[in-house]
């Protein structure tokens, strides 16, 4: 089985030795995407803003990846603080039309960048 790096400029770049994503067997791995714009570098003040961003920029990283949110199987939702849970929530369904993708959502003591958030997905290759 082959597997495919998968990198765009619609999702921030890696900030280490990892692949934004890998396809393999019909199925995409994304690494956790924080919710800086990719354009400017720059991340909102808000768990709101930050959450928006994350989930526009795995939509960018996925459709470059033959996929897409709503192909999504699992998610790994990282919080900076549980007490995020009901805003996270409440933008994450948001994202997701029909089935919802199999779910964990984890406090973390910090993320990256000092940010509020980070999501990983796995996904079906369309």
């Amino acid at each position: 089985m082959n597997k495919t790096v998968i990198a765009t400029d619609k999702s921030p770049a890696a900030i280490g030795p990892y692949s934004q994503a890998i396809e393999v067997g019909g199925m995409i791995y994304t690494s956790g995407v924080i919710g800086v714009d990719p354009k400017t570098g720059e991340a909102g003040v808000t768990i709101e803003e930050q959450t928006r961003q994350v989930f526009e920029n795995l939509r960018g990283l996925l459709a470059d990846a033959g996929s897409s949110l709503e192909q999504a199987v699992k998610t790994t939702v990282f919080i900076k603080n549980m007490d995020d849970f009901g805003k996270v929530n409440d933008i994450y369904a948001s994202y997701f039309t029909g089935d919802f993708p199999a779910r964990s959502c984890v406090e973390v003591a910090r993320l990256p960048k000092d940010l509020l958030i980070e999501v990983e997905v796995i996904a079906l290759k369309n």
